[in-house]
């Protein structure tokens, strides 16, 4: 009986030990990038981007939590403006400042997540007109901690957090080109 017991310590030991290997293999940092054609002119996009109150038509994490409290800031649009929130766990808790807007060209955000863990990311959409149609680029990049690495270990963030930015993209086409 001591043997199996020791046999299954040596195995967990092992498999914890190859799980802190590999998450000190990750990168200090992390990156996620989608891109849409929109056609519509960058002028009927940014609009959409730059005010806070106008990702309800399209944010896919505005209809993650039906209860979702929302604290909007005295301004709602252009650098400056900010905007806080409080879900469940679908959604946690955080507050997104515009740091960069300018018109009609990008929207950069300086995203601080509160729940379900602290995290400081630096948001940026970018809108480059091509023809009849606007490429929109949302992308995110991060710092990944060593904690934030073990739990990339299990989760794939770019698939994560890629899908919803998917999800959003594909939803402000169809507002922006009706």
């Amino acid at each position: 009986m001591l043997k199996i017991f020791a046999i299954i310590g040596c195995v967990l030991v092992a498999g914890i030990a190859v799980v802190l290997i590999l998450a000190a293999m990750k990168p200090d940092q992390f990156r996620v990038q989608r891109s849409a054609a929109i056609k519509a002119p960058p002028e009927k996009i940014f609009p959409l981007i730059n005010d806070f109150k106008a990702w309800t038509a399209w944010s896919p994490y505005e209809n993650k939590d039906p209860d979702m409290k929302r604290i909007y800031g005295a301004t709602t649009s252009g650098k400056g403006a900010t905007y806080g929130w409080e879900g469940d766990s679908n959604v946690g808790a955080g507050n997104m400042l515009i740091t960069d807007a300018p018109a009609q060209s990008k929207v950069a955000l300086d995203l601080n997540m509160t729940r379900p863990m602290t995290a400081h990311n630096k948001v940026e959409f970018t809108l480059v007109p091509a023809g009849d149609s606007t490429t929109v680029t949302w992308s995110m990049r991060g710092d990944a901690p060593y904690w934030a690495k073990v739990i990339h270990v299990f989760f794939n963030m770019d698939k994560m957090v890629g899908g919803d930015f998917e999800k959003g993209l594909a939803t402000l086409k169809s507002v922006a080109e009706k």
